[in-house]
């Protein structure tokens, strides 16, 4: 098991289930799957532009990606349905 890095979401696109965390310190961006987000099973599982994380650095088929993902700053302004071009929906 790999230590804890901290980072902030990229950007996750929810319905393809996929994005990229950045590292705390700007060096890499990590990609996460919507498998890789703790929390309940029977919950939607998804990350917001902006979060703050915490996370583990695995290799994967492809590289490496995220694992065991819990967030640690939640971004309100988007989860409170803010769009990015002003106003909210």
């Amino acid at each position: 098991m790999s230590e804890k890095q901290a980072g902030t979401v990229k950007w996750f696109d929810s319905r393809k289930g996929y994005g990229f965390i950045t590292l705390e310190d700007g060096s890499k961006d990590i990609f996460v799957h919507y498998s890789a987000i703790e929390g309940d099973d029977d919950d939607f599982k998804t990350l917001y532009d902006g979060e703050k994380v915490e996370f583990e650095v695995v290799e994967g088929d492809k590289g490496l990606q995220a694992d065991h993902v819990t967030v640690t700053e939640k971004n309100l302004q988007r989860r409170r349905g803010y769009r990015d071009r002003g106003g909210y929906f």
